[in-house]
């Protein structure tokens, strides 16, 4: 077992994650990674295939869900504090339109990448069921696992999930 896999299984284990609303689920070793290619609220095209190198957390969220506003704000710190270079924190608004998904970046000075999702494509194609929930995946490409429920991306839990992903080149 990967080094990864063990601080997921752990996580999994541990009372105390699933107290403070979160879950971690491995990715199935069978199941393959899915596309994700989108145009976020500034024009800029993103593609996961094209990042390889960085690791990269992909964050579903929507404006309705109150753990999911609760979290962006430590979403945005954990990517300042790592840099785009590193890690990449990519958003995915789940069923809103663009303007909507806009109007809350603005009113919140929201400044993380925004792809939408309008008919909710693209969390179906990842098995996103609970809001809000992010995709680890390593600087390898590789899907390490998917924490379920709001989490504090700048706590020492988080450092523990973030940590494999920006070891595995």
């Amino acid at each position: 077992m990967t080094a990864a896999a063990l601080v997921m299984a752990g996580a999994l284990l541990c009372p105390q994650a699933q107290a403070q609303g979160y879950e971690v689920r491995p990715w199935p070793s069978h199941q393959a990674v899915p596309a994700l290619r989108g145009v976020d609220l500034r024009g800029n095209t993103w593609q996961l295939a094209d990042l390889r190198g960085r690791a990269v957390l992909v964050n579903f969220w929507a404006t309705w869900c109150e753990p999911c506003l609760a979290e962006m704000p430590s979403l945005q710190a954990l990517a300042k504090l790592h840099g785009s270079g590193d890690l990449l924190v990519l958003t995915v608004n789940f069923k809103e339109s663009a303007t909507t998904a806009q109007r809350f970046a603005q009113r919140t000075d929201m400044d993380l990448p925004v792809l939408t999702d309008p008919n909710g494509e693209v969390a179906k194609a990842w098995g996103v069921r609970v809001f809000p929930s992010t995709a680890l995946i390593a600087s390898n490409g590789k899907v390490q696992g998917v924490v379920r429920g709001a989490l504090d991306w700048t706590g020492p839990a988080a450092q523990k999930l973030i940590a494999p992903l920006l070891a595995q080149r």
